[in-house]
């Protein structure tokens, strides 16, 4: 084990509370069309006034501002319930990162950046979170709970997850998604964030879990999370190479120009099922290239809160 390497992981996620809330605040200061550009993350406590309302809540200070009008929304309007899915098979831990930091990372470190950027804004609104983690052996789940300690908790678990080293194993993702289905009793918000990766044989399974997901009027979000260059475009040095399955350990030498178009013509199938699958289910299917930021996650966020409330 590289030692250095587990020093430098531990250095950037010890402080992934104060990342997410850097991460946030990054996306916010974006937003150049936003009326709340350079607004603190309680954007979300506001919405546009409509006639006839009481004239109450106005934010006039928003409206000097903006020369619009929006009403403050105050807790027990935003609460709401929301469930993390993050998969943690050894495909996640794709690409192999020597020094993670908030601009490289892989599949695993995206997606607990993410969950913790999103419980940022969550807090903030008192809103209720939880969490479930899968891989080969290792499952956790917690339900939803809006306390400062339940948050914590949470960030830690993160932090764990992030932080270990994973070597070959299967995961068998439907097996576990049934299972966090049927836990989840009450009605919430469901972002999974997965790579989705199984064995050809395995789909049918796969797409039938997350139907069941749907299952209590659950709304449903997958952030399907891949390294667009090297996992869909297959962009790789014309050079001998191995490839190692990171799941299965099996490998094969090749040159990765003699199999290019083969290999993003199957992927481009694989998605384009995925697609089509989650289509059919009413699920919301949003592809993530981790070599971006996470405006993506954050924009799809807003919108769903939107529909969900």
């Amino acid at each position: 084990m590289n030692v250095q390497s587990e020093l430098d992981k531990a250095t950037l996620f010890q402080n992934l509370e104060l990342l997410a809330s850097q991460v946030v605040e990054g996306f916010i200061s974006g937003i150049h069309k936003s009326p709340f550009h350079g607004f603190s993350a309680e954007f979300a406590e506001h919405k546009i006034y409509n006639n006839g309302e009481s004239t109450k809540h106005i934010d006039w200070k928003l409206f000097a501002k903006t020369d619009k009008l929006y009403t403050k929304r105050y807790e027990e309007e935003t609460n709401l319930r929301c469930h993390m899915i993050l998969d943690n098979s050894s495909s996640m831990y794709y690409p192999e990162i020597k020094k993670l930091d908030i601009s490289h990372l892989n599949k695993i470190g995206f997606g607990v950046l993410a969950i913790a950027a999103l419980m940022h804004i969550l807090k903030k609104q008192r809103d209720a979170v939880g969490l479930s983690i899968y891989a080969d052996k290792d499952t956790f789940y917690t339900s939803e709970k809006s306390s400062e300690r339940h948050h914590q908790m949470l960030l830690a678990k993160l932090n764990e997850v992030c932080n270990a080293v994973r070597g070959a194993s299967e995961t068998k993702t439907y097996t576990y998604l049934h299972l966090i289905a049927e836990k989840l009793k009450r009605r919430s918000l469901l972002f999974l964030f997965s790579d989705m990766f199984q064995t050809e044989t395995e789909d049918a399974q796969l797409f039938e879990a997350l139907r069941h997901l749907k299952y209590n009027k659950h709304e449903v979000v997958l952030f399907h999370l891949l390294d667009h260059q090297k996992e869909v475009a297959f962009e790789f040095e014309n050079t001998p190479k191995r490839f190692v399955d990171v799941e299965t350990g099996m490998s094969i030498d090749l040159y990765a120009e003699n199999i290019q178009k083969a290999y993003q013509q199957k992927i481009s199938e694989y998605i384009q099922q995925l697609k089509l699958k989650c289509a059919q289910y009413k699920i919301k299917y949003v592809p993530v290239d981790i070599n971006g930021d996470f405006s993506t996650i954050l924009n799809t966020y807003i919108s769903e809160r939107k529909n969900f409330l």
